[in-house]
């Protein structure tokens, strides 16, 4: 299993406060809108995304932390060997991620998730 791509999630109950600041200011671009989540990044190749909530999606928490994998499967299977709590999932997202939330030794929400 190899990390393919980190994401920070920051929960914002004004998505226009974060636009207005990253997009306007910064130069970041809109890439994702899902309508409670925004994410603003470059289309340039990079590992740097910021995304804003409202909420985690499919009803769950906003996650401190995304981390994407190549092998959603064997990251599940080596979080429950380790015996870190499984907060939700896995499962197969409306827009097109499997995913599982698990919290890491510090009590930080992680979401880690592959495409489908």
């Amino acid at each position: 299993m190899q990390v393919k791509r980190i994401v920070a999630n920051f929960q914002a109950l004004d998505l226009g406060k974060a636009r207005a600041f990253y997009q306007d200011v910064l130069g970041l671009e809109l890439l994702m809108d899902h309508g409670w989540i925004q994410t603003l990044g470059s289309p340039t190749e990079m590992a740097i995304q910021v995304s804003f909530a409202t909420e985690g999606g499919s009803g769950a928490p906003v996650p401190d932390l995304s981390i994407e994998v190549d092998d959603l499967d064997a990251a599940f299977e080596g979080m429950r060997a380790a015996g870190f709590s499984i907060e939700y999932g896995p499962a197969d997202e409306p827009w097109g991620v499997r995913r599982f939330f698990v919290r890491d030794p510090f009590g930080r929400l992680v979401n880690i998730l592959a495409h489908v």
